[in-house]
């Protein structure tokens, strides 16, 4: 009797489980808004120097003195992309400056500033305006997010230990606590420190939230409806991001926007009290009769059977320790961890790289990121009419490589296209989002088959880390953009996305095929594996070979 056997016993998805999992669907739905938070609360707008002496200066041209005083001190920009110079302003000498046909000074010289301007068109205020972080202290926004990521990074450790030991429920209450009064507390940040305290225990809890819910979700519901339950929570997440797209649009200032989310976070810990913790769990740590409660409660309420005595069968489930360095024990098991980690890491920081930096792209702030995000739904269901049909490796290097080549596309439409072609440079990064996204959903299966199952979990724990230094050093990638500037900056971070992609995808040339073939359990089994069906493959090309000559 496995425990799969009595959660089809009592029902596999009734009444029971779906009133339990309408709260976990909440909880799951708001780890979106929390990961993509920094796209809207740290966007940098349009700004310039303040003119020196000017009190009511504003971005906005207020009238034709205005503009006189603004080419009199705000140099022009020699970014293609900008109006003005974002970082310097004219010291203007009354008596013996001269100037040109545009009322620019000629001979004045340039200083940098401490005080900004900033255009209202995009944002109301944003923490970065709130912080002047421009300029010099631009590198501050890229590092906000790659803190964030840190706080993911431990978060999915920490929280990992605490649900193993002591549950899946307490450990829920935990995460989603942390996730409230960091978020509240996130609103009301007075500094840069404060925010980026905040927003590594953002990190670190919306991990928690974001796997304690879904394995709490996923234990409670039986095998023949886990795969909607799973698909269902996926699309949820996404759903959740365009929720987080259309308040931003109208509240548009960054405090009032986490408040926003943040608020009901509070209302889903006060939810999260009567959802029941995982019977499995129980189990597993020997506690049957607290298990044998709850599925008995359970299956009242579906209205079927369940027949106490079988929890007798289910043997205690004991959790191997994986050793780390036993996945390179071996030249072929060690040279594949290589290419997944790789992977699992290229895969990460262009997912996140083209989520979190929409700015960087051609067109409407907010109609980018809308369609950035819808790129998730095609790029979810692709790999399921793919990767049982063609095979996982296929699939994955389809994804890689398109996305890789669309992303790499972005230096001709940029340097040749002109600004008819703007809208062709977003166009290929929305493929390469929806082909990133593709490719994410893939890895997962394809490192789950390939690492042999006496040490899966550490194979996908130390994969899952990987992809957390992806999208730690995407927001600095991003960055090039500015740092080299004009229309050739535009695609600088695009063509790295898209080479790493291309590289990915010939290093996973390297991996076995895992479709239809049974799955390696030991050590032993991991080095062998593959090499068979690569032996079959030879064979009958060599009889095919042989058949043709003979013609």
């Amino acid at each position: 009797m496995k425990f799969d056997d009595i959660l089809t016993q009592i029902g596999a998805f009734g009444p029971y489980q779906k009133r339990n999992y309408i709260p976990l669907l909440i909880g799951w739905t708001l780890t979106g808004p929390f990961i993509t938070l920094s796209v809207f609360v740290s966007g940098v707008p349009d700004h310039r120097c303040r003119i020196p002496g000017y009190e009511n200066d504003t971005y906005a041209i207020q009238g034709p003195e205005h503009q006189r005083l603004v080419d009199e001190f705000i140099p022009p920009s020699t970014n293609d992309n900008q109006v003005y110079d974002q970082c310097h302003v004219y010291k203007v000498n009354q008596s013996n400056t001269v100037y040109d046909n545009c009322s620019h000074p000629i001979n004045a010289t340039i200083s940098t500033c401490r005080s900004w301007v900033y255009s209202k068109l995009v944002f109301d205020d944003t923490f970065v305006m709130k912080e002047n972080l421009v300029c010099e202290n631009k590198y501050k926004v890229s590092l906000s997010k790659t803190i964030f990521f840190a706080g993911i990074l431990l978060g999915s450790i920490v929280f990992g230990v605490i649900s193993d030991a002591l549950g899946r429920k307490k450990t829920v209450l935990v995460s989603v606590l942390l996730m409230f009064s960091s978020g509240m507390s996130l609103a009301w940040s007075i500094n840069y420190l404060m925010f980026v305290i905040l927003r590594f225990c953002n990190g670190m809890s919306t991990v928690g939230v974001f796997i304690t819910v879904y394995v709490l979700a996923m234990k409670w519901v039986g095998p023949s409806k886990r795969t909607f339950a799973g698909l269902m929570m996926g699309f949820l997440g996404t759903v959740g991001t365009l929720i987080f797209i259309l308040v931003s649009y109208y509240v548009r200032r960054w405090n009032l926007i986490i408040i926003a989310f943040a608020a009901p976070v509070g209302v889903f810990l006060a939810l999260c009290w009567f959802i029941p913790e995982s019977p499995r769990w129980l189990c597993g740590k020997g506690r049957k009769k607290e298990a044998a409660a709850l599925l008995q409660h359970a299956a009242f309420i579906n209205g079927t059977e369940f027949i106490e005595k079988h929890m007798e069968e289910i043997p205690l489930e004991k959790k191997e320790a994986g050793k780390p360095w036993l996945l390179f024990s071996n030249r072929t098991l060690g040279c594949r961890t290589v290419v997944i980690f790789y992977n699992w890491m290229v895969v990460s920081m262009v997912f996140f790289g083209l989520s979190l930096n929409t700015g960087i792209l051609y067109g409407n702030y907010y109609i980018n990121f809308l369609l950035a995000t819808f790129m998730e739904f095609p790029g979810s269901a692709l790999p399921i009419f793919m990767i049982d049909r063609i095979g996982r490796k296929k699939s994955y290097i389809i994804y890689m490589t398109v996305g890789g080549f669309s992303c790499l596309s972005t230096i001709f439409t940029v340097n040749y296209g002109g600004k008819e072609l703007q809208y062709l440079t977003t166009a290929l990064a929305l493929v390469g989002k929806l082909f990133s996204t593709a490719a994410f959903a893939t890895i997962y299966v394809i490192s789950a088959e390939v690492f042999p199952t006496a040490i899966r979990n550490t194979g996908m724990g130390l994969s899952s880390c990987w992809a957390r230094v992806g999208g730690m050093i995407s927001p600095f990638i991003a960055d090039t953009a500015g740092l080299i500037g004009g229309t050739t900056g535009t695609a600088i971070p695009l063509v790295i996305f898209g080479g790493s992609c291309l590289v990915a995808a010939g290093m996973t040339l390297l991996l076995p095929e895992t479709l239809n073939q049974h799955l390696p359990e030991s050590i032993e089994d991991g080095k062998n594996f593959g090499k068979e069906l690569n032996k079959k493959i030879q064979e009958e090309i060599i009889v095919k070979t042989e058949e043709t000559l003979t013609q």
